[in-house]
Protein backbone atom coordinates (compact mmCIF):
# COMPACT_ATOMS: atom_id res chain seq x y z
CA UNK A 1 0.00 0.00 0.00
CA UNK A 2 1.36 3.42 -0.95
CA UNK A 3 0.51 6.58 0.95
CA UNK A 4 1.47 9.97 -0.47
CA UNK A 5 1.38 12.97 1.83
CA UNK A 6 1.32 16.49 0.39
CA UNK A 7 2.69 18.81 3.02
CA UNK A 8 4.52 22.10 3.57
CA UNK A 9 7.34 22.57 6.06
CA UNK A 10 5.75 25.90 7.04
CA UNK A 11 2.35 24.33 7.85
CA UNK A 12 1.62 23.85 11.58
CA UNK A 13 -1.19 21.36 10.98
CA UNK A 14 1.14 19.28 8.80
CA UNK A 15 3.34 18.42 11.78
CA UNK A 16 0.30 17.61 13.92
CA UNK A 17 -1.13 15.52 11.09
CA UNK A 18 2.19 13.68 10.74
CA UNK A 19 2.06 12.67 14.40
CA UNK A 20 -1.56 11.52 14.23
CA UNK A 21 -0.92 9.55 11.06
CA UNK A 22 2.14 7.93 12.66
CA UNK A 23 0.05 6.90 15.65
CA UNK A 24 -2.39 5.13 13.33
CA UNK A 25 0.37 3.59 11.22
CA UNK A 26 2.22 2.24 14.27
CA UNK A 27 -0.95 0.42 15.30
CA UNK A 28 -1.61 -0.97 11.83
CA UNK A 29 -1.03 -4.72 11.53
CA UNK A 30 0.37 -4.39 8.01
CA UNK A 31 2.67 -1.44 8.70
CA UNK A 32 5.66 -3.15 7.08
CA UNK A 33 3.75 -3.32 3.78
CA UNK A 34 3.08 0.43 3.69
CA UNK A 35 5.24 2.82 1.66
CA UNK A 36 5.01 6.45 2.77
CA UNK A 37 6.08 9.15 0.33
CA UNK A 38 6.29 12.83 1.25
CA UNK A 39 5.22 15.18 -1.54
CA UNK A 40 5.90 18.92 -1.76
CA UNK A 41 3.37 21.73 -1.41
CA UNK A 42 3.80 25.44 -0.72
CA UNK A 43 1.14 27.43 1.07
CA UNK A 44 2.69 30.71 -0.07
CA UNK A 45 5.31 30.56 -2.86
CA UNK A 46 5.55 34.38 -2.83
CA UNK A 47 7.32 34.61 0.54
CA UNK A 48 10.83 36.03 0.09
CA UNK A 49 13.75 33.86 1.10
CA UNK A 50 14.07 36.00 4.22
CA UNK A 51 10.94 37.75 5.49
CA UNK A 52 11.52 40.69 7.81
CA UNK A 53 8.77 40.11 10.33
CA UNK A 54 7.17 37.70 12.76
CA UNK A 55 4.63 34.97 12.02
CA UNK A 56 2.01 37.25 13.56
CA UNK A 57 2.90 40.19 11.33
CA UNK A 58 3.11 37.95 8.28
CA UNK A 59 -0.41 36.62 8.74
CA UNK A 60 -1.89 39.98 9.71
CA UNK A 61 -0.03 42.21 7.23
CA UNK A 62 0.31 39.94 4.19
CA UNK A 63 -2.79 37.80 4.67
CA UNK A 64 -5.04 40.47 6.13
CA UNK A 65 -5.99 38.46 9.21
CA UNK A 66 -7.03 40.21 12.42
CA UNK A 67 -4.11 40.09 14.91
CA UNK A 68 -6.39 39.02 17.74
CA UNK A 69 -7.74 36.21 15.58
CA UNK A 70 -4.21 35.13 14.72
CA UNK A 71 -3.22 35.01 18.39
CA UNK A 72 -6.27 32.90 19.14
CA UNK A 73 -5.35 30.56 16.29
CA UNK A 74 -1.79 30.27 17.62
CA UNK A 75 -3.11 29.32 21.06
CA UNK A 76 -5.45 26.69 19.63
CA UNK A 77 -2.83 25.13 17.35
CA UNK A 78 -0.23 25.15 20.15
CA UNK A 79 -2.67 23.29 22.39
CA UNK A 80 -3.43 20.72 19.69
CA UNK A 81 0.30 20.27 19.02
CA UNK A 82 0.99 19.72 22.72
CA UNK A 83 -1.57 16.93 22.67
CA UNK A 84 0.68 15.17 20.15
CA UNK A 85 3.85 15.78 22.16
CA UNK A 86 4.98 18.80 20.13
CA UNK A 87 6.19 22.08 21.64
CA UNK A 88 5.24 24.89 19.25
CA UNK A 89 6.79 28.32 19.81
CA UNK A 90 5.10 30.70 17.39
CA UNK A 91 6.91 33.73 18.86
CA UNK A 92 10.20 32.19 17.67
CA UNK A 93 9.07 31.03 14.21
CA UNK A 94 11.17 32.48 11.39
CA UNK A 95 9.00 33.16 8.34
CA UNK A 96 10.86 31.94 5.26
CA UNK A 97 10.31 30.53 1.79
CA UNK A 98 10.23 26.72 1.96
CA UNK A 99 11.16 25.95 -1.67
CA UNK A 100 14.77 25.00 -0.95
CA UNK A 101 13.64 22.96 2.05
CA UNK A 102 11.48 20.98 -0.37
CA UNK A 103 14.49 20.49 -2.63
CA UNK A 104 16.36 19.11 0.38
CA UNK A 105 13.45 16.75 1.04
CA UNK A 106 13.66 15.37 -2.49
CA UNK A 107 17.40 14.82 -2.10
CA UNK A 108 16.71 13.10 1.21
CA UNK A 109 14.06 10.89 -0.36
CA UNK A 110 16.51 9.84 -3.08
CA UNK A 111 18.88 8.74 -0.30
CA UNK A 112 16.33 6.97 1.90
CA UNK A 113 16.25 9.80 4.47
CA UNK A 114 12.97 11.46 3.53
CA UNK A 115 11.06 10.94 6.77
CA UNK A 116 14.01 11.84 9.00
CA UNK A 117 14.61 15.13 7.18
CA UNK A 118 10.88 15.95 7.10
CA UNK A 119 10.68 15.43 10.85
CA UNK A 120 13.81 17.52 11.47
CA UNK A 121 12.63 20.42 9.30
CA UNK A 122 9.21 20.59 10.94
CA UNK A 123 10.72 20.48 14.41
CA UNK A 124 13.35 23.07 13.51
CA UNK A 125 10.72 25.47 12.16
CA UNK A 126 8.00 25.17 14.80
CA UNK A 127 9.87 24.14 17.95
CA UNK A 128 13.33 25.70 17.63
CA UNK A 129 12.97 28.94 15.65
CA UNK A 130 15.31 27.83 12.87
CA UNK A 131 15.36 29.74 9.58
CA UNK A 132 14.43 27.00 7.09
CA UNK A 133 15.19 29.38 4.24
CA UNK A 134 18.85 29.67 5.22
CA UNK A 135 21.39 27.47 3.44
CA UNK A 136 23.40 26.77 6.60
CA UNK A 137 20.26 25.57 8.40
CA UNK A 138 19.36 23.20 5.57
CA UNK A 139 22.90 21.81 5.45
CA UNK A 140 22.84 21.26 9.23
CA UNK A 141 19.49 19.46 9.11
CA UNK A 142 20.58 17.33 6.17
CA UNK A 143 23.98 16.33 7.51
CA UNK A 144 22.54 15.45 10.93
CA UNK A 145 20.19 13.07 9.10
CA UNK A 146 23.14 11.44 7.32
CA UNK A 147 23.31 13.34 4.04
CA UNK A 148 26.53 14.73 2.60
CA UNK A 149 27.08 18.49 2.90
CA UNK A 150 28.69 18.42 -0.54
CA UNK A 151 25.61 16.74 -2.04
CA UNK A 152 23.28 19.21 -0.34
CA UNK A 153 25.18 22.26 -1.56
CA UNK A 154 25.50 20.88 -5.07
CA UNK A 155 21.77 20.10 -5.23
CA UNK A 156 20.82 23.59 -4.04
CA UNK A 157 23.40 25.37 -6.20
CA UNK A 158 22.16 23.63 -9.34
CA UNK A 159 18.45 23.40 -8.38
CA UNK A 160 18.72 19.68 -9.07
CA UNK A 161 15.33 18.91 -7.59
CA UNK A 162 13.49 22.11 -8.50
CA UNK A 163 11.51 20.43 -11.28
CA UNK A 164 10.57 17.57 -8.94
CA UNK A 165 9.25 20.05 -6.41
CA UNK A 166 7.23 21.87 -9.07
CA UNK A 167 5.93 18.54 -10.36
CA UNK A 168 4.57 17.82 -6.88
CA UNK A 169 2.85 21.22 -6.87
CA UNK A 170 1.30 20.52 -10.27
CA UNK A 171 0.16 17.05 -9.28
CA UNK A 172 -1.48 18.44 -6.16
CA UNK A 173 -3.45 20.88 -8.31
CA UNK A 174 -4.45 18.06 -10.67
CA UNK A 175 -5.76 16.05 -7.71
CA UNK A 176 -7.72 19.04 -6.44
CA UNK A 177 -5.59 19.59 -3.34
CA UNK A 178 -6.32 23.05 -1.92
CA UNK A 179 -4.88 22.63 1.56
CA UNK A 180 -2.41 20.52 3.49
CA UNK A 181 -1.75 18.07 4.95
CA UNK A 182 -3.40 15.92 2.31
CA UNK A 183 -3.11 12.13 2.41
CA UNK A 184 -3.68 9.91 -0.64
CA UNK A 185 -3.91 6.14 -0.20
CA UNK A 186 -3.23 4.04 -3.30
CA UNK A 187 -4.52 6.93 -5.43
CA UNK A 188 -7.99 5.85 -4.34
CA UNK A 189 -8.69 7.46 -0.98
CA UNK A 190 -8.01 11.05 0.04
CA UNK A 191 -7.96 12.51 3.54
CA UNK A 192 -7.65 16.26 4.05
CA UNK A 193 -6.26 17.84 7.18
CA UNK A 194 -4.82 16.66 10.48
CA UNK A 195 -7.53 14.08 11.06
CA UNK A 196 -7.78 12.14 14.35
CA UNK A 197 -5.61 9.01 14.50
CA UNK A 198 -8.77 6.90 14.65
CA UNK A 199 -9.88 8.11 11.23
CA UNK A 200 -6.47 7.36 9.75
CA UNK A 201 -6.73 3.86 11.23
CA UNK A 202 -10.13 3.32 9.63
CA UNK A 203 -8.83 4.48 6.26
CA UNK A 204 -5.81 2.18 6.46
CA UNK A 205 -7.96 -0.82 7.32
CA UNK A 206 -10.51 -0.10 4.60
CA UNK A 207 -7.87 0.43 1.93
CA UNK A 208 -6.05 -2.75 2.96
CA UNK A 209 -9.20 -4.88 2.92
CA UNK A 210 -10.17 -3.64 -0.53
CA UNK A 211 -6.68 -4.23 -1.91
CA UNK A 212 -6.39 -7.63 -0.23
CA UNK A 213 -9.85 -9.25 -0.23
CA UNK A 214 -10.31 -12.50 1.65
CA UNK A 215 -10.55 -15.51 -0.66
CA UNK A 216 -12.54 -18.47 0.65
CA UNK A 217 -10.96 -21.88 0.20
CA UNK A 218 -13.21 -24.68 -1.01
CA UNK A 219 -15.99 -22.38 -2.16
CA UNK A 220 -18.94 -24.32 -3.47
CA UNK A 221 -18.19 -27.38 -1.37
CA UNK A 222 -19.93 -28.65 1.73
CA UNK A 223 -19.50 -26.40 4.77
CA UNK A 224 -17.66 -28.03 7.66
CA UNK A 225 -19.01 -27.98 11.19
CA UNK A 226 -18.88 -24.57 12.86
CA UNK A 227 -20.48 -22.49 15.58
CA UNK A 228 -22.70 -19.49 14.95
CA UNK A 229 -25.03 -17.08 16.81
CA UNK A 230 -27.64 -19.83 17.20
CA UNK A 231 -25.28 -22.47 18.51
CA UNK A 232 -22.90 -25.10 17.23
CA UNK A 233 -23.33 -27.87 14.69
CA UNK A 234 -23.88 -31.33 16.17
Amino acid sequence: MKIEIWSDVACPWCYIGKRRFETALNGFAHKDSVEVQWRSYQLDPTIPEHYDGTELSYLSDRKGMDPAQVKGMFAHVTEQAAGEGLNYKFDDVVVANSFNAHQLLHLAKANGKGDAVKEALLSAHFEHGVDIGAREALVKVGTEAGLSAVDINEALDSDTYADDVRHDFAEARALGVTGVPFFVIDRKYGLSGAQPAELFSQALEQAWQEANPLTMVGAGGTDAEACGPDGCAV
